[in-house]
């Protein structure tokens, strides 16, 4: 199976060209050229495999350049209990009847990036191996917070790569900030930028649309590549674990063969959600995607008019993975919605770039009726994590209460009793602050105080890789101007 160009759609490539390069050269996302499908029979055939063996699955179906060895070596060296601290990978938590929470953050970074960043090196070598044998892979990547410490932690000191990570100054919380900055590795390098997450993320589009730039980096044997969902090295993995929740609760009973779930994401680049999407083009019973947005509600708006609109005030929230107003993997659904018209998407996002705004034809909007878009603010935010600790007892971040919140809301406005699976994006410990205020804890001196003062209260384990985090090395404190991104890989690259 081949991957096409959101942006050109005679545009066909493998998907190891696809993985390599990230973005194609007019600037468009990759997408399979078709979704293949899982059979009820292959679905229950995965019952009681490992998640390593599940992901081998999806990955055979969506890589198919990909040998079975060459598969088999990228899941069985990212899918393992040195990565993970359990090990299901993710775990599957039951509130209440019919409501799950699929916890994506035992990974070393204690967000759900890591699912698709601890195996992305595997993959991005392997690819590399099959197109641009013998270059060095210079890897670029915009966050928001968590994109970027997991990039780093999964590429750390990986032969024939560089990675330089840009996050927006005052935009990511004080424990994302103190994961990158005190980053190792040899081939690591992190800038803060003045500006927000759109503009690191412009940024880094602007350097790969760069043929000058290009040019210059091929002359010295190197490939630009990324490691944000723009990526569908990153996409793919996510699909697996979609694949995998809905066979948990086949094996669990909470749902019969055949059987429609919910799905709710909150929602910041759209990555996360069209990964779920996938997953039910692949064959997984999915009733309706709910898409969970913060105050930047710029999907929520989407979703209900068919206007995509950036000309608003943008907000800092106390969920700052989702503080985003350019979700760049919408893209590539509009594009499945639009029957692969890629002139329209290309009209689509020249008006995104010039006007800061976009409206969908009828038909596409009348296809997205399975998505569902509610949105939360801050003081929302807290009552949700108060109110899960309260009745459940569980504890949860900033993120994942926006989606738990839209989901009351979802379900208080429609009467849907359908099961539902909630994805749990990060650990609470990586947002302790707001998770503290939220349940009126006292004030503390800093945040890694905030950390040890919930543990107390809650008794909650603290992740180890944020155990002890205050006490690491600064080692990246570069900030620089928005439109310096350019020259930052340039000085990492030491050309």
């Amino acid at each position: 199976m081949n991957y096409r160009s959101t942006r050109n759609s005679a545009l066909n490539v493998t998907s190891a060209h696809a993985i390599t390069k990230g973005l194609s050269d007019e600037g468009g996302l990759y997408v399979p050229e078709s979704i293949p499908q899982l059979s009820k029979d292959e679905i229950l055939a995965m019952c009681d495999m490992s998640y390593a063996d599940r992901a081998f699955e999806v990955f055979s179906r969506l890589l198919t350049d990909f040998t079975a060895d060459e598969i088999r070596h990228c899941v069985d060296s990212a899918y393992n209990d040195k990565n993970f601290d359990s090990n299901n990978i993710a775990e599957l938590a039951k509130l209440i009847p019919g409501t799950y929470v699929l916890e994506l953050w035992h990974g070393p970074t204690c967000a759900f990036k890591d699912m698709a960043l601890q195996i992305l090196p595997y993959l991005l070598t392997t690819s590399a191996k099959k197109t641009v044998d013998g270059k060095q892979i210079a890897i670029l990547v915009a966050t928001s917070g968590d994109t970027g410490k997991a990039a780093l932690e999964g590429f750390k000191d990986v032969d024939g790569t560089s990675i330089s990570v840009f996050y927006p100054e005052d935009g990511v919380s004080k424990m994302q900030k103190r994961q990158m900055t005190t980053q190792e590795g040899k081939n690591t390098h992190v800038f803060a930028i003045h500006g927000n997450f759109d503009d690191a993320q412009t940024g880094v589009k602007k350097i790969f649309n760069d043929d000058e730039f290009s040019a210059m980096l091929k002359e010295n044997g190197i490939k630009l590549s990324s490691a944000n969902s723009i990526n569908i090295g990153r996409l793919v993995p996510q699909v697996a674990y979609y694949v995998y929740a809905y066979i948990r609760l086949l094996e669990q009973g909470a749902v019969k063969e055949g059987e429609k779930i919910n799905i709710v994401v909150p929602t910041g680049n759209f990555g996360n959600i069209l990964a779920a999407y996938y997953a039910k083009n692949m064959g997984i019973p999915v009733n309706r995607f709910i898409c969970a947005s913060n105050k930047n509600k710029v999907l929520t708006d989407f979703i209900n008019t068919g206007v995509y609109d950036t000309n608003r005030e943008f907000y800092c929230t106390n969920s700052p993975s989702m503080d985003i107003l350019i979700s760049s993997n919408l893209e590539r659904l509009l594009y499945h919605l639009s029957g692969g018209d890629g002139a329209a998407i290309s009209k689509l996002m020249e008006d995104l770039e010039n006007e800061k705004r976009y409206q969908v034809s009828g038909a596409v909007k009348e296809k997205m009726s399975d998505f569902f878009g509610g949105f939360a603010d801050e003081e929302e935010t807290k009552k949700a994590i108060a109110e899960m600790y309260e009745k459940y007892g569980y504890l949860i971040d900033t993120h994942t209460a926006v989606a738990y919140k839209v989901y009351e809301d979802y379900r208080n406005a429609t009467g849907d009793e359908t099961p539902t699976v909630i994805a749990s994006t990060a650990s609470a410990y990586k947002f302790a602050v707001s998770v503290a205020e939220a349940l009126n804890m006292p004030k503390e001196p800093d945040g890694f105080a905030y950390v040890r003062a919930l543990c107390e209260k809650t008794k909650v384990k603290i992740p180890s890789g944020l155990k002890d985090l205050d006490k690491k090395e600064i080692r990246h404190d570069s900030v620089i101007d928005r439109t310096a991104l350019a020259k930052a890989v340039k000085d990492s690259l030491g050309l």
